[in-house]
């Protein structure tokens, strides 16, 4: 903004200067004016003396006419390079009120109507965020000073998803519904979020967005992943495999969510004792976790603060396998990670080899963002011994 800023002011000096030099002008031009009448003043005191010399008969006629031209021509020779006057007809005051009003309008309306806070945010979207929270915070600025980009309503939707506020995501995507009309996409999306802020809740809104998605696209992934996810926790197994199926046979080689999905896959096919699944065996993954509060920190958190105690997966999707909410109170605390407590049912903590273990204190109560935690070193999910997590550092 600096440069900006900058350049803007030059432009005013430039401006200001036409105002100006209509000034500098008449002080000019009054400096010619006082010289010429001093000239005048001059030339008739000559006179004077050449007519009070001829009355004394010190002169004739015809040396008081060569004396009149010769004072003529010293008047002319002094007059000639003098400038014609000319009409001041705005005077001195206006163009110097001119030249003070015109910075502040033209101030006034530029943070008005210009777009400071448009090159302020691009130049601010140039430097990477430092965390999800602060990108959330540009997404939303963005989205504040362009309120018609159905792309950053995505975008800022994604945001929300990541942070665990599907209600605010899901009215985020019906803007961008109503803006970019209703693309297969978007309308799994906002399906999504829906079913989330509804505590996983299926419901006639959820069913019709996904139909519409899916006869719009019939391999809309997030439409497809959300209908398993609705059949595998209605018992509906078969109907779990189908769709998720439909929806590996999408993702590309490689892909992180390929081992997840593959799992949920093949617990759905053992409990429906398909022949078409390969069963898994029974998983046996438990973590043991002691978690402390740094002595440091016991005066600055209260009692009443939430604790989010999670496995997540060391190379993978960001969100939790597994999770346990408390409070600081019931510090320090040892809980046991398992599949049963899974945040989805086709990600769980048994299909992944290697996850983190992460404590996190939280005074609004959000599981992605608070004010201090503790992190551990990546280790096998099958490993045995109980493990300590100290909370000791600022959530960054």
């Amino acid at each position: 903004m600096i440069e900006f800023w900058l350049s803007a002011g030059l432009l005013l000096l430039a401006a200001l200067s036409f105002l100006l030099i209509p000034i500098l002008r008449g002080r000019r031009q009054q400096q010619e004016e006082d010289r010429t009448a001093l000239n005048v003043a001059l030339y008739q005191e000559r006179i004077a003396e050449l007519a009070a010399q001829q009355a004394a008969g010190v002169l004739d006629d015809g040396q008081m006419a060569k004396g009149r031209d010769e004072a003529a021509r010293e008047l002319l020779a002094d007059t000639e390079g003098a400038e014609p006057a000319r009409q001041a007809r705005l005077g001195k005051a206006v163009p110097l009120l001119a030249a003070l009003l015109v910075p502040l309008v033209a101030l006034g309306l530029y943070l008005h109507f210009g777009a400071a806070g448009k090159v302020e945010l691009t130049q601010e979207f140039a430097a990477a965020p430092k965390s999800l929270e602060e990108m959330t915070t540009r997404l939303e600025r963005a989205v504040e000073a362009q309120p018609d980009s159905a792309e950053g309503l995505y975008f800022l939707g994604r945001a929300y998803m990541a942070e665990q506020r599907p209600a605010d995501a899901a009215r985020t995507y019906e803007r961008a519904v109503a803006l970019a009309g209703r693309q297969p996409e978007l309308l799994g999306q906002w399906a999504q979020a829906l079913y989330f802020a509804a505590n996983k809740q299926w419901s006639a809104q959820v069913q019709a967005l996904t139909d519409e998605a899916l006869k719009a696209d019939p391999n809309e992934v997030t439409s497809l992943g959300l209908r398993g996810i609705a059949a595998f926790e209605g018992e509906r197994y078969q109907e779990a495999i189908d769709y998720w199926k439909r929806l590996l046979a999408q993702l590309p080689e490689g892909d992180a969510s390929r081992a997840a999905l593959q799992g949920g896959i093949d617990r759905a096919g053992e409990r429906l004792g398909s022949s078409a699944a390969q069963p898994a065996p029974a998983s046996a993954t438990r973590l043991k976790v002691r978690v402390e509060l740094a002595a440091a920190l016991k005066d600055k958190v209260s009692p009443q603060d939430t604790v989010f105690i999670f496995a997540r997966a060391s190379n993978g999707p960001p969100m939790p396998l597994a999770a346990k909410r408390v409070t600081v109170a019931q510090l320090p605390l040892e809980v046991e990670l398992s599949d049963a407590d899974a945040m989805m049912p086709q990600m769980k903590l048994s299909d992944f080899a290697e996850v983190q273990l992460v404590a996190r204190v939280s005074r609004a109560g959000q599981p992605t963002r608070g004010e201090w935690v503790g992190k551990g070193a990546p280790l096998a999910s099958s490993t045995q011994a109980t493990q300590h997590l100290t909370i000791d550092s600022p959530d960054l």
